[in-house]
């Protein structure tokens, strides 16, 4: 065994506390527990809708610098700036994303944090957790399923079959899936015709789920998905198919926030979907809205960067939602600074002040994306062993050149004492925040003009490009009345641009747009850029062959 113990060793040595003392910590009564164990719980609507009438907390957003293979550790740096919080004296909680079996099994490993800020029972919540990605994905197939047997039983919609929007589901990644014929074998088995996989995490009822008030608004926004036009071109949505109720029923019980807890006893609301690359990625509008209604910091994260999860999280769960960041902070590494310098990826732990240099030019666009959405930040600078002093320093200079305050973060190896220099820093930079953030374009500017508007002020980029087909797509949700939703651009996350081989931050570069989905329930619409896929593939080794069970039953190689 290695010196230093593996997360999962380390979550499996923890002393978990019974989830009725955490919920007695944060403020929630006894009967507001939907109880899943002893260790987890889902919070009564009746209760989050209480708890959202009262006067909010702060709420503090935790994003990124363009991340690399090196690992940034945003969710680690999230847990432990909330312990760190509750170190200092203050109430707190964290609100994080549901991890998807698809990076679990993949390359990506676990997402429940690491070293000492994770949160707990670990190996529960990256797997099957409370079962919301199983009914999500029930929901959105039985939609899928419902469509086929309409075309199938006679077509009285009118449906288009070739202008069906709606693929189905899997959260697992399986790239064979990416493009498939169904309704071969006869006419019993339905209308033949091409579709498409995507993981979980991409579906539109991911997003309506992440986005939803409560029962009532998930199903209305269930009702109005557009899953395909008719024979005249007009939408058809869900509800003309009778799905909206049964779709709503199955993610009943799903949509109640779950209660869980860091190592040190925060309480941690994980709810929602991850993938800010292909989906808003954000943790649920319900999961939030009650943490603030505790009380005290609200510690959330979005994905990736923050051209990808802080531009969504402002841009469309903080105009959906009303939310008021009062600050973020914004993760760095030496390592993935010296990455973006040009430093090589096996020789990122050498000294090489040079290439933080030159990659700070990444860090500063971040730093300027921020303050376009108008929140005070600081710079968190994750620290991993062995990373050395002088060159902590010099990002600290290369900063306040910025105004940017920067804090180091050891949450990994010391938890939230790891974290109290970071979450002080946070407190001081919360102060005077809790306004409405700058939204990058205003609700009317058009469809393309509005992705076009974050390609040029948080990419970088020139100008978007695409072929005209692509173009007479965005008319046509203009001319259906569209034009007024938010845009989400799916792209990748391993660069400010389209292609994951531009590190840095590049300039006057064009955006590739190949198509644009349409998400009405949701309330924006999906902008596909660059090569970016909404169903991954495993890697040539992927760590489902690492992951299995210890005589005893526990689980081993999840990370």
């Amino acid at each position: 065994m290695p010196d230093q113990p593996s997360d999962i060793e380390i979550a499996q040595a923890a002393a978990i506390r019974p989830i009725g003392e955490i919920a007695e910590r944060a403020g929630i009564p006894p009967d507001a527990l939907l109880l899943y164990g002893a260790h987890k719980a889902k919070l009564d609507l009746s209760f989050c809708r209480e708890a959202r009438a009262r006067p909010p907390g702060k709420l503090i957003l935790v994003t990124a610098m363009t991340p690399t293979p090196a690992g940034e550790g945003k969710t680690t740096t999230a847990v432990g700036l909330a312990d760190g919080l509750v170190r200092l004296g203050h109430r707190a909680a964290v609100c994080l994303r549901e991890p998807s079996l698809g990076p679990v099994f993949g390359a990506k490993g676990g997402a429940a944090g690491g070293g000492y800020a994770q949160v707990i029972p670990m190996e529960e919540i990256n797997l099957h957790f409370t079962g919301d990605f199983h009914a999500i994905g029930a929901a959105h197939n039985l939609l899928a399923a419902l469509i086929d047997n309409h075309l199938h039983q006679g077509n009285p919609l009118g449906i288009s079959p070739y202008t069906v929007s709606l693929g189905r589901v899997l959260d697992l990644s399986d790239r064979a899936l990416r493009h498939v014929v169904t309704g071969l074998g006869g006419r019993t088995n339905g209308v033949p015709r091409e579709s498409w996989f995507d993981i979980t995490p991409a579906s539109e009822v991911m997003a309506i789920f992440c986005l939803a008030r409560d029962l009532d608004d998930l199903q209305k926004r269930l009702g109005r998905m557009v899953v395909a036009e008719d024979r005249a071109g007009e939408p058809v949505r869900a509800t003309a198919l009778g799905a909206d109720g049964s779709l709503a029923v199955l993610l009943k019980d799903a949509l109640a926030p779950n209660l869980v807890q860091t190592l040190e006893g925060t309480p941690a609301l994980v709810h929602g979907g991850p993938f800010a690359n292909i989906a808003h990625g954000c943790n649920s509008v319900l999961a939030t809205t009650t943490a603030l209604g505790l009380g005290g910091y609200v510690v959330t994260e979005a994905g990736f960067g923050s051209d990808l999860g802080a531009e969504k999280f402002v841009n469309i769960k903080c105009r959906i939602a009303g939310l008021q960041p009062a600050a973020v902070t914004l993760v760095a590494t030496l390592r993935a600074l010296k990455l973006h310098g040009g430093a090589e990826r096996n020789a990122h732990d050498a000294p090489d002040s040079a290439a933080i240099e030159a990659g700070f030019a990444n860090l500063k666009r971040h730093i300027a994306n921020v303050r376009g959405f108008g929140l005070p930040l600081v710079v968190a600078l994750n620290r991993f062993a062995g990373d050395r002093d002088e060159e902590v320093e010099q990002v600290r200079r290369l900063c306040e050149a910025e105004g940017a305050p920067m804090a180091s973060c050891e949450a990994w190896s010391g938890g939230g004492a790891g974290a109290e220099a970071l979450a002080k820093a946070i407190v001081q930079a919360a102060e005077g925040g809790g306004a409405p953030p700058r939204f990058t374009y205003p609700n009317d500017l058009p469809l393309w003009d509005k992705a076009e508007r974050i390609a040029q002020t948080v990419y970088g980029a020139e100008c978007l490009e695409s072929l005209g087909r692509v173009r007479a797509k965005f008319d046509r949700l203009e001319a259906q009345g569209f034009g007024g939703l938010p845009v989400c651009i799916a792209k990748t996350q391993a660069s400010l641009t389209a292609d994951p081989k531009r590190l840095g931050a590049p300039t006057g570069f064009r955006v590739p747009v190949r198509d644009v989905r349409l998400a009405a329930g949701a309330g924006f619409v999906v902008v596909l850029t660059g090569d970016v896929l909404t169903m991954p593939g495993l890697p040539q080794s992927p760590a489902a062959e690492r992951i299995g069970l210890n005589p005893d039953g526990s689980v081993y190689g999840l990370f």
